[in-house]
């Protein structure tokens, strides 16, 4: 989760504002050079293709962002790598510094999607991102008629800067990646896409057979797959795959009759407001949550908590609800949804993940006309990888998928979920390997577990929000740092005196102070996110070993009154104070 926020923070940086569209003559194809939007490693080039806003009514020209970075490791492949991210509507420019690691000996090209957020015109609708949010600040019944309204607003300002929403579906995407290809003059290259653009990769090797080394799909989003009639499946199976579901599904119930209210942030006005959160509210969040291979390794104590009627592990994934709004350009997102997505849905059966309801008013408002479904396939070798606990594109749908096309060969990673070659090193490995050999028998990998942090036991942390709280305000462990501060004020002034019982205090305050900083930073190093939940249950012993040094304290200051060890005294009380009644 962690990750994730910081990669929602990168992709806030704002390009340089291109000039207005101009007219095209006619679906010629050109580049232009253009600064780097975001930081880049040395020897990588950025600019945009020059592409037609509607290839069937050449009108316009819009701007689709790019980078190059050359590689110059010795022996150096002809055949780039060339990637685009998912969403739709997320960016790809942010990757190339750890794509260009993950393939060394070959250039890497990174592709926005046109209408994207290093793209032009950029397809932001931060109406529609305050509506959704308004959905879980500011309950209302109505909310999909409120997101409706709010798409009508953002359409119309659009469409005043020259959109023309008609021109952002996944075939003309995909025809940018092959305009792109050919004028950047690589003879061939090898496609990546991951969840929603391997669809669009899949589209573009059709398109270029001749140009299409090799092809990798990372959470296959099959075009056969109907995706909003299988969002709330898809979560049910992960979390019963995850042996959770009975226990999630309490939660849910308690929070439909007792609605949480949590403080986090709103993105887009930098305010913290108190967010209503219902059972669909959780389900809707936990399904984009379990994404992270972070959240599926404490999901156990996750969902354990909040079927208890802990509402602390709420506030992080609230957080990340914001950020991800804000990771996405909506109004493209919406665009390639309406046109390519939701007509192959029949939303027979309501969803209890709110999103799907909005975005169907949203489509219903826009009435964009439906795009013709793609029957594309391709000849080249393809590797499709898929995470276990993936919520989105499950293995249950990828897998046949992958088994049909004529190449294809599909590998699934275990305690992982989506995007797995973000989180699972032996994915990489395997990916880049196929990439150097496509025909080879697939291999192993030096870590078999690709650094995935293990699954924990709902016992095997103590849920608190104090210290995600504390990440996001430091101060509030003052009380810590204080206390830690006398400890070691104690011991060595005990020692130096030859006071055992201020000594033995000031060790065991200390021990205390520094076991619980052991175990937040092996916590860490095993797993960031896991901070956000809580930390290891082993902590409460520390407290314990707290109560111990403050009880020295006492018995020290009852044998000599002072004013040093009534302070210590009392510090350690209000230690106990805030870690007994705050802390835990």
């Amino acid at each position: 989760m962690i990750t994730r926020v910081l990669l929602a923070l990168a992709l806030t940086v704002t390009p340089p504002t291109p000039p207005a569209p101009t007219p095209a003559p006619g679906p010629s194809v050109a580049l232009e050079a253009g600064a780097c939007p975001v930081a880049m490693p040395e020897g990588t080039t950025c600019g945009f293709l020059l592409v037609p806003q509607r290839r069937d009514t050449p009108g316009h020209t819009i701007k689709v962002g790019y980078a190059v970075h050359r590689s110059t490791a010795p022996g150096r492949k002809p055949d780039p790598v060339v990637y685009m991210s998912g969403g739709p509507g997320s960016s790809s420019l942010q990757l190339t510094g750890f794509l260009s690691q993950m393939f060394p000996d070959r250039d890497v090209v990174t592709v926005e999607q046109r209408g994207g957020r290093y793209s032009w015109p950029r397809l932001g609708c931060p109406e529609l991102a305050q509506a959704m949010l308004d959905r879980i600040t500011r309950p209302d019944p109505d909310a999909a008629a409120g997101a409706a309204g709010a798409a009508a607003r953002c359409r119309a300002r659009l469409e005043q800067q020259g959109v023309d929403l008609r021109g952002y579906t996944t075939a003309e995407i995909a025809a940018d990646v092959v305009a792109l290809r050919a004028a950047l003059g690589y003879p061939a290259w090898n496609l990546f896409g991951v969840s929603y653009s391997t669809r669009v990769m899949v589209d573009a090797a059709a398109a270029d057979p001749g140009g299409t080394r090799s092809v990798l799909l990372d959470s296959f989003l099959p075009q056969s797959v109907a995706w909003y009639d299988d969002a709330r499946r898809n979560l049910d199976d992960t979390l019963a795959h995850l042996g959770l579901k009975d226990r999630f599904d309490a939660a849910v119930s308690r929070l439909d009759a007792a609605p949480a209210r949590v403080t986090t942030v709103d993105p887009l006005r930098g305010t913290e407001v108190e967010a209503r959160l219902d059972g669909g509210d959780v389900a809707t969040i936990m399904a984009e949550a379990l994404h992270e291979t972070g959240v599926i390794a404490v999901s156990a104590p996750l969902v354990a908590a909040l079927a208890a009627g802990r509402d602390e592990p709420l506030r992080p994934l609230a957080d990340a609800v914001g950020d991800g709004l804000v990771s996405h350009e909506l109004g493209l997102y919406e665009a390639v949804q309406c046109q390519d997505e939701i007509p192959a849905n029949t939303f027979a059966a309501p969803s209890r993940l709110f999103t799907v309801e909005v975005e169907k008013a949203v489509c219903d408002a826009w009435k964009l006309p439906a795009a013709k479904p793609s029957a594309a396939t391709t000849k080249a070798p393809v590797l499709v990888v898929g995470g276990r606990y993936d919520p989105t594109t499950p293995t249950r749908t990828s897998r046949p998928a992958a088994e049909a096309l004529p190449d294809a060969r599909f590998m699934e990673f275990d305690d992982t979920g989506h995007a797995v070659f973000l989180s699972n090193a032996c994915a990489r490995e395997r990916m880049a390997a196929f990439v150097q050999a496509p025909a080879a028998a697939d291999g192993g990998c030096a870590a078999p577990n690709g650094g995935v942090p293990p699954r924990l036991a709902a016992a095997d942390l103590r849920v608190t929000g104090a210290p995600y709280a504390i990440s996001r305000s430091p101060w509030l462990a003052a009380p810590l740092a204080l206390f830690a501060l006398v400890a070691l004020v104690q011991l060595v002034a005990g020692a130096l005196r030859g006071r055992a019982l201020a000594a033995f205090a000031g060790l065991a305050g200390a021990a205390a102070v520094g076991l619980l900083v052991q175990s937040a930073y092996g916590l860490i190093s095993r797993n960031e996110t896991a901070l956000a939940v809580g930390l290891p249950s082993a902590v409460t012993a520390y407290g314990w070993l707290a109560a111990g040094a403050v009880a020295l304290t006492l018995a020290d200051l009852a044998l000599r009154r002072t004013w040093w060890r009534a302070g210590a005294a009392l510090t350690g009380a209000g230690f106990l104070v805030w870690w007994f009644a705050w802390f835990l």
